[in-house]
């Protein structure tokens, strides 16, 4: 089930304010580490990369317009497959 429109997104404020101390910040951007995979991506986020953690450890996202609305876990991902077992040689 979706949020209800009249909430709006939900954005992790401290998030939000880590991004715009970057903006503010200099040319150097390390990667903002971020445990909040249910954040919504909002415009703000654009050109920045977070570092999002997948239960594990930590994956790299380059955010880019395409994925306005989305939320941040969704580019993480938590589960590797590795394809079905390969026939057993005898």
């Amino acid at each position: 089930m979706s949020r209800s429109s009249k909430k709006g997104p939900f954005v992790d404020l401290k998030l939000l304010s880590k991004v715009e101390r970057q903006k503010e910040g200099g040319n150097s951007r390390p990667p903002i580490k971020t445990w909040s995979r249910a954040c919504t991506v909002v415009p703000d986020f654009i050109g920045h990369v977070f570092a999002v953690h997948n239960g594990k450890g930590f994956i790299q996202v380059q955010i880019t317009d395409n994925m306005i609305g989305h939320k941040l876990g969704e580019f993480a991902l938590t589960r590797n497959y590795r394809g079905h077992g390969a026939g057993k040689k005898k």
